[in-house]
């Protein structure tokens, strides 16, 4: 178990846990793992705030998740954190429990305006963009946006930000900023964005329509490209399983064999990227 820093008590997640603690109880338990070096021992992999607060309320024991990975940052790295739309549900179905407003709040160390806010994130929020979002980190600031959408539109906003991985108050403000005076549900009501003037705002909706159509265009040969680029890699990666092959390149073209066993290299993932 490592140690936490001075600061980690005073912190708001960690406010979040006592609290959550004192009225839920643990929702999600601490991650272990067996101890190489002693057996009869384990070790935290996940969870160290929880196991701190936990003692702080004066618990021994808890219930724990067994890993089989003994790689904290691997493991760490692969747990799914409740993204918005996900918390908005959570605390929907706990209220239809009966379960009340005040007692959530106090559970997620939360003021009850926070809570009322999340209980509403999606009103006005179509189910095809809601589906896009679920498990996105999309804030409050981007359903703001997209509310003043018509519903083609926010779908299209969505998609915009899924594929550009950006959840930003800005992204969300340019796309609103882009969007055409007709696809905004109060489409008589004059669009105004503060610092940016009619013209400028013109110029907007032109770019993001064209950006819109470049990825379109992307999406559409993305498939192939990742075909030939698969077929590409096989083909090199035999070449470079020529022992002949190699040492001819090695004495005459130093930095093809560089290139070819960059591409030979490339993972699933950094495929896409490269794309």
């Amino acid at each position: 178990m490592r140690a936490l820093g001075k600061s980690a008590k005073s912190s708001r997640k960690y406010r979040q846990i006592v609290a959550s603690i004192a009225q839920i109880g643990i929702v999600e338990p601490p991650v272990v793992v067996r101890n190489p070096d002693k057996s009869a021992t384990w070790l935290l992999l996940d969870g160290h705030l929880r196991i701190e607060a936990l003692k702080d309320a004066g618990a021994s024991e808890v219930e724990c998740l067994v890993s089989t990975d003994d790689e904290a940052f691997t493991y760490n790295r692969q747990v799914s954190r409740l993204a918005p739309i996900q918390e908005h549900k959570m605390i929907r179905k706990a209220i239809e429990r009966g379960v009340p407003e005040e007692k959530i709040a106090l559970a997620l160390d939360l003021n009850m305006s926070s809570i009322r806010r999340k209980v509403r994130l999606l009103d006005g929020i179509c189910e095809e963009a809601i589906a896009i979002l679920k498990d996105k980190p999309a804030t409050g600031a981007v359903f703001d946006a997209l509310r003043k959408m018509k519903a083609m539109r926010q779908i299209e906003a969505a998609e915009l930000l899924v594929n550009a991985n950006n959840y930003s108050v800005a992204y969300v403000n340019a796309i609103l900023a882009g969007t055409p005076q007709a696809q905004f549900v109060e489409a008589s009501k004059p669009k105004k964005v503060k610092g940016i003037t009619p013209e400028a705002m013109a110029r907007m909706e032109q770019e993001l329509a064209r950006l819109q159509e470049g990825i379109a265009s992307i999406q559409d040969t993305y498939g192939q490209d990742h075909l030939h680029l698969t077929v590409t890699k096989g083909y090199v990666g035999k070449l470079l399983g020529n022992a002949r092959i190699v040492r001819y390149l090695a004495q005459t073209h130093p930095e093809f064999l560089s290139e070819f066993q960059t591409i030979s290299e490339i993972t699933p993932t950094e495929a896409a990227e490269a794309e």
